[in-house]
């Protein structure tokens, strides 16, 4: 078999673990508020709570697996562990995390943030982290791996909500067996020899905890961090109770479960389209006007379903968020691959990014289902979308600009030195 034969092979098999991972997750969780509150029986300021301890054990578990990617290199025995834990979902949630929530709850919140830790909030970021590493081996566009994830996604959601409405037990064994077929893709996938061999990608040296020190010394970081903090708090933390607010918009909570999964659907499709073409946008313009560009558009949307009063409003706006996590995603890891030393590539995205973003679960998430509860969702969308403008326009000022979008080697440029950051232009 031709090198571009071998290539093409490790492309589909990578993309098929994509594919399998969001499909296993968009089963399950693309519902996951919907079930605390309607089977569960969860109020949402507790549902608050839930999602902010989940982003207590998220942010703890992120660094260590980035960490330990940066040390394992391709292998893939991270990936295998998140397989394992991912195929537990159907007895997890109904023989132990259900009765936990309705008998001890706060012993079940921790379980469950634990495992949601190990198997989504961190595993995802793991799987995507290997994704761009992989897509960048080969010379291919992360954005190419990536949207298969969002048709995995769609093509769940287009069938969760009708399960759901079913029994939730449907969705939990749908995840279970894909999850199953996720890890044999993930065991047949071969990274080629001669990749390895003459690859730029990997740093020859492995990362030691100093580096992870000096990381937190370097101010390019903390000016990463406040956009993350502004910004994609915002858009995250709005999405996780967003399904409620979704469906009081419909007469009936079946009639609105349900087209919150055809919607998204139409958003996973959206995303599975934009990963295709913002890659040439973020390449042309480069990173940093690819994330100012994803900021302007999360609060225009929230300030925008602040002021949704019907259905056909919500619906409409509701697959912008497809847009929204296509420009975040590619920007984020072209921005870090312009501005990190290699080495420290998943630490970076775990940390900076994925650790960073569920620090906004514990720190904004308690605070907004207080308020969705005081003042109603659609006045805490306006807040929040006016909170993601400001931190966009601070943002143009201290996020760094690459030297030249067009210069492949400055992506590969050390950054971990105590020199001042010159303030982006």
């Amino acid at each position: 078999m031709n090198t571009s034969s071998l290539t093409r092979t490790a492309q589909i098999k990578m993309s098929s673990f994509i594919f399998l991972y969001f499909f296993t997750w968009s089963s399950s969780f693309g519902l996951y508020a919907l079930w605390l509150s309607q089977k569960v029986g969860l109020d949402s300021i507790t549902i608050g709570s839930v999602f902010a301890i989940n982003g207590v054990f998220a942010v703890m578990m992120k660094p260590v697996y980035g960490y330990i990617m940066d040390k394992i290199g391709m292998s893939k025995w991270l990936l295998y562990g998140v397989c394992a834990v991912s195929a537990l979902m159907a007895p997890f949630f109904t023989f132990v995390y259900q009765p936990l929530l309705l008998s001890h709850t706060m012993v079940g919140i921790f379980i469950g943030a634990i495992y949601l830790s190990l198997g989504w909030y961190a595993g995802v970021a793991a799987s995507e982290s290997y994704a761009d590493r992989f897509s960048r081996l080969y010379g291919l566009e992360f954005g190419r791996i990536r949207m298969w994830g969002s048709l995995g996604w769609a093509m769940a959601a287009s069938v969760s909500g009708l399960l759901f409405n079913y029994t939730p037990l449907a969705n939990f064994l749908v995840s279970s067996t894909t999850s199953v077929l996720m890890l044999l893709v993930l065991v047949s996938l071969k990274i080629g020899d001669e990749q390895l061999r003459n690859n730029n990608i990997i740093s020859s040296n492995k990362i030691v905890f100093t580096d992870v020190l000096m990381l937190m010394k370097n101010s390019k970081f903390w000016m990463f961090s406040l956009y993350v903090a502004g910004v994609a708090w915002m858009m995250f933390i709005a999405e996780q109770q967003f399904p409620r607010y979704f469906v009081s918009f419909f007469e009936t909570k079946e009639q609105g479960n349900a087209w919150y999964g055809y919607l998204s659907t139409v958003q996973s499709g959206t995303e599975f389209v934009m990963m295709m073409f913002i890659p040439l946008l973020v390449n042309h313009y480069g990173a940093k006007k690819g994330l100012l560009f994803c900021g302007i558009v999360v609060g225009a949307r929230l300030i925008a379903s602040g002021l949704a009063t019907d259905p056909l409003v919500i619906s409409i706006i509701k697959p912008l968020y497809g847009i929204e996590i296509s420009l975040l995603l590619i920007s984020v890891f072209k921005y870090i691959a312009e501005h990190f030393d290699k080495k420290i590539n998943a630490t970076m995205y775990l940390l900076g990014y994925q650790a960073m973003l569920y620090v906004g679960s514990v720190v904004v998430a308690p605070p907004a289902g207080y308020l969705y509860d005081k003042i109603g969702f659609g006045n805490t969308y306006l807040i929040m979308g006016s909170c993601a403008l400001v931190f966009t326009f601070i943002s143009a000022f201290t996020l760094s600009r690459c030297q030249s979008k067009r210069d492949e080697s400055s992506f590969l440029k050390p950054a971990l030195n105590s020199a001042p950051v010159e303030p982006a232009k």
